[in-house]
């Protein structure tokens, strides 16, 4: 449910923001993952991977399910798959948060 509802006010920003002719607003810095994840450099997967990557692998898709369930069932995940959690929140109007990518990031390092 929380997942319709972030994709709605997503889809319904997107066209306003098409239209925009202002620069986009900066991306904010993914948060730190916890002392005791693994080293980004030995993940396979990270925040700023797109979306599609991710779900192409059988554990990436297990962690997406886990965080967002059901986004990536949603018709909309074909307009906003090419993008990484980290560019997509900013247009989540706060329904991905700094926990939620922070638990996500966790469980996507522990991906080798």
């Amino acid at each position: 449910m929380k997942t319709a509802m972030f994709v709605a006010a997503l889809m319904a920003a997107a066209p306003a923001s098409a239209q925009d002719t202002a620069a986009p607003a900066p991306v904010p810095a993914a948060p730190a993952p916890a002392a005791d994840a693994v080293p980004a450099s030995d993940a396979k997967f990270n925040l700023d991977t797109p979306l599609q990557d991710i779900v192409a692998d059988e554990k990436g898709k297990a962690v997406i399910e886990k965080h967002f369930p059901g986004m990536i069932a949603l018709p909309e995940y074909e307009m906003f798959k090419a993008i990484s959690l980290t560019q997509l929140q900013p247009y989540s109007n706060g329904k991905i948060t700094d926990e939620m990518l922070a638990a996500t990031a966790k469980d996507l390092a522990e991906i080798k």
